[in-house]
């Protein structure tokens, strides 16, 4: 043959596919009419396109190692007058891989969401949830495959089985030619002529299943868990997506959540406050511990129940426990002649630093 399409590209007659690729891709940014529209770099454009033609495709690269000419016996006259798949260059150029051919009819099913409320205590120790979902599920009447048993995929008639079709149009590359999806059979290929009376074709119904989560120890609202596999199931026996779960946890009456560590208010008496004691604090496991007030304790101080927390694993949140001085709404009159006699023993006002402020 006169053509030498290995020197056109700038490869060796034993470059690799992804070789012949690159070395396409390059010398076709260069040459696009897009870039250099004057006719000598079209015509080398126009070489360059059918010498990747020739190399791409396994077959036609031996036909022409053997000294034949591909474009010719199978395009009838070569290049510039026949005519090229669009598709394979403009995969080349763009570097694309798009799926030629039909597609299969089974694909993945989608991710399903749900939320569910979690009492404070689950949050903490973590717990077992049974669940109840509406989700896809493949088909027991077809198996998954859309058809009304006994009977058979039929090919399509305007494709022929291939799954798309192709079209032929003039340019000044000479004759493109381009494949969309086929429209009577959407790319499949081949058409359902007895849909499943259950499935209705789509290979999965819808039903009510219960599956178990475990809700792991330290969740807090919008903590996700994925359940693999859980989800929805494709269409035609395509696998299933994931079911997300995600967790809102309830407000608790004593406890609040702050990382590993819990937070609680203690309302304790002045005497308490004021002279020191010993006090119980209710934990969320249900038990009691011992909290040591110090003399002088004011409102609004903090003491901290060691290991009293959240568990996760790697390492257990503390009980935080915030003192509260709780001032009685109404007093006897023993109480008040009290409070009285102890404020008339004060030598000193609580508010004596604000006025010697500056």
């Amino acid at each position: 043959m006169s053509t030498d399409y290995y020197a056109l590209l700038g490869v060796s007659r034993d470059a690799s596919p992804e070789e012949i690729k690159k070395a396409y891709r390059r010398l076709a940014r260069e040459l696009h009419p897009d870039v250099n529209p004057d006719p000598e770099h079209q015509e080398r454009f126009k070489l360059v396109t059918a010498a990747y033609e020739v190399l791409s495709d396994p077959e036609k690269r031996q036909m022409y190692d053997l000294g034949g000419d591909p474009l010719s016996a199978n395009r009838g006259g070569g290049f510039p007058g026949g005519s090229f798949d669009f598709g394979d260059i403009m995969d080349a150029f763009f570097g694309g891989g798009a799926q030629r051919g039909p597609r299969t009819r089974a694909r993945r099913g989608q991710d399903a969401l749900i939320r569910i409320q979690v009492d404070l205590a689950d949050a903490v120790f973590g717990s077992t949830r049974d669940l109840t979902v509406d989700t896809a599920v493949r088909c027991a009447a077809c198996d998954a495959t859309g058809m009304e048993p006994g009977s058979a995929f039929e090919t399509c008639v305007m494709c022929k089985g291939r799954g798309e079709i192709q079209q032929v149009q003039r340019s000044f590359l000479g004759q493109v030619m381009t494949s969309r999806p086929c429209p009577q059979c959407q790319g499949f290929g081949t058409a359902i002529p007895q849909p499943c009376h259950e499935c209705s074709g789509d290979g999965r119904v819808r039903t009510r299943r219960t599956l178990t989560v475990q809700i792991p120890p330290g969740v807090d609202t919008g903590t996700r868990i994925q359940l693999t596999g859980e989800g929805e199931v494709g269409p035609n026996g395509g696998p299933p997506g994931d079911l997300f779960v995600t967790c809102v946890v309830e407000p608790h009456p004593l406890y609040r959540m702050d990382g590993r560590d819990l937070r609680m208010t203690v309302p304790v008496t002045f005497a308490e406050a004021a002279l020191g004691a010993d006090i119980e604090v209710p934990t969320i496991d249900g038990q009691r511990v011992k909290v040591r007030l110090q003399p002088g304790t004011p409102t609004g101080r903090t003491l901290r129940v060691k290991g009293r927390g959240v568990a996760t694993g790697k390492a257990t949140g503390d009980l935080l426990v915030s003192i509260e001085v709780a001032v009685p709404a109404k007093l006897s009159a023993a109480e008040r002649k009290a409070i009285e006699t102890l404020a008339s023993l004060a030598e000193t006002s609580p508010r004596e630093h604000l006025y010697d402020a500056p």
